[in-house]
């Protein structure tokens, strides 16, 4: 049996989105929570196929898990860590499980976990996170496919990132909670769900400041110092910046509600310079709007606060349709185009040239059958079917529903038509593109 969606595009979206918390943070604050003994309690959680994959890597270390559908909360009690281990077969699942490398070092001066091998958007290196730890003065082994970390003390030290790595940043922070004396990382990651794991630490008792600059300082605490806390996390910037782009790609009028606008500031002004209309209603609120065709402008993907490479998709689907010509360069992974061979498919113009993608706007895109090769590619591809004419089968939801919850429902209450269905496989995908009632 597989899961597809079933979409008919040429609806304007219209009217107003809750977002969820952000997947990239809650993560790592679900990783932070076993440093302290205690129940600690996260709102603002997503139900996300992610989620649950970190639930179970820390239920495999001994904290006791629970999540609370209804309210979005999940529920941590670290008193008691009773394995250092994550294994492959989950970490595997979900490389940002490999985080729990640095909050086991900390608590427990040792950790066992699994390297997270290969990744569909290119090579994500960990070698940042194991020279980090190594600083502190972790030992680190890896053999059997296994980083065995262990130490009878860590003690701080001034680390410099080659890059801002967001992953390493933070497993460096959660080794450094623990740690005697100082750390400083300089060029550290900027990202906001660094900021969020900042503070979620800093309220269990922490030290760290800086957060949010590319210079972070953690002064060590002690274990006694750190307790269970009840912290929400903040909302999803990713997720916001997908349904403005399904918004304005639809030529829709909606409101985008639970944002902290300025962790889209760059976003929106790209939509701004495209001519889409966006305006701040409320602080955690905005409305975005277009009625015209869009006009091409050129993106390049960086780190925080410059354009996200999670968005780099979706500025793609926006420029096939867009007056002119624009170029998008991805600098951060080498294989982020996977979304490339689909758009052109439905009819676009788009030519690859190693990092670069340039897009020559045509009239319209068509309906087809096309398939999500990882999270954000797939998520682009949905939004691109609901501004082709015709209609579309999306194949791989599973890719999807990594990082969007209720991804369909959100969008059919804005009017979108998107049916989610489980089908035998293979099936006649031709019939179900072709019957305009199939929706």
């Amino acid at each position: 049996m597989v899961e597809r969606f079933y979409i008919k595009g040429g609806t304007p979206l219209k009217g107003e989105v809750l977002i969820g918390g952000a997947k990239n943070s809650v993560l790592k604050l679900m990783a932070a929570a076993i440093l302290a003994k205690g129940e600690s309690k996260i709102y603002n959680v997503p139900d996300l196929t992610d989620v649950e994959i970190m639930l179970s890597v820390i239920a495999q270390l001994g904290a006791k898990t629970s999540y609370n559908k209804e309210e979005k909360s999940l529920t941590i009690d670290a008193t008691d860590i009773t394995s250092i281990t994550a294994s492959y077969e989950l970490v595997s699942k979900m490389r940002a499980s490999f985080i729990v490398l640095g909050a086991l070092v900390s608590r427990c001066k040792e950790a066992r976990v699994a390297l997270p091998g290969g990744c569909a958007i290119g090579e994500r290196r960990v070698d940042f996170h194991i020279r980090g730890l190594e600083s502190l003065g972790a030992k680190i082994k890896i053999e059997n496919g296994y980083v065995h970390a262990k130490t009878n003390k860590l003690v701080g030290a001034d680390i410099y990132l080659d890059i801002p790595s967001v992953g390493a940043t933070e497993n460096i922070m959660l080794a450094s909670v623990l740690a005697e004396g100082s750390t400083k990382i300089q060029n550290a990651a900027q990202e906001p769900e660094i900021v969020d794991l900042a503070n979620f630490l800093n309220a269990m008792g922490a030290d760290v400041n800086g957060a949010g600059t590319s210079e972070i300082i953690i002064n060590g605490v002690k274990q006694a110092d750190l307790h269970p806390i009840e912290y929400t996390t903040i909302p999803d910037r990713i997720e916001a910046g997908t349904f403005m782009t399904a918004i304005v790609a639809t030529k829709g009028k909606g409101i985008i509600r639970n944002i902290y606008p300025a962790h889209l500031t760059f976003f929106t002004d790209k939509l701004l310079k495209m001519g889409a209309n966006i305006k701040l209603i409320d602080p955690t609120s905005m409305e975005v709007s277009c009625k015209n065709r869009l006009n091409s402008i050129n993106y390049v993907t960086q780190p925080y606060p410059g354009f996200p490479t999670d968005l780099q998709s979706m500025a793609m689907t926006l420029l096939t349709t867009a007056n002119g010509v624009g170029i998008i360069t991805e600098s951060l992974y080498e294989n982020r185009f996977m979304q490339v061979p689909d758009l052109n498919r439905m009819g676009a113009d788009i030519h690859q040239d190693r990092n670069h993608a340039i897009i020559k706007g045509v009239k319209k895109l068509s309906g087809a059958t096309l398939t999500a090769s990882d999270l954000r590619a797939g998520a682009s591809l949905v939004v691109a079917a609901l501004m082709a004419e015709g209609n579309s089968v999306v194949e791989k939801l599973h890719h999807i529903d990594r990082g969007y919850e209720n991804f369909e429902n959100k969008i059919r209450l804005l009017g979108g038509k998107i049916e989610r269905r489980v089908e035998e496989s293979p099936t006649s995908l031709t019939e179900g593109i072709h019957n305009e009632s199939y929706l």
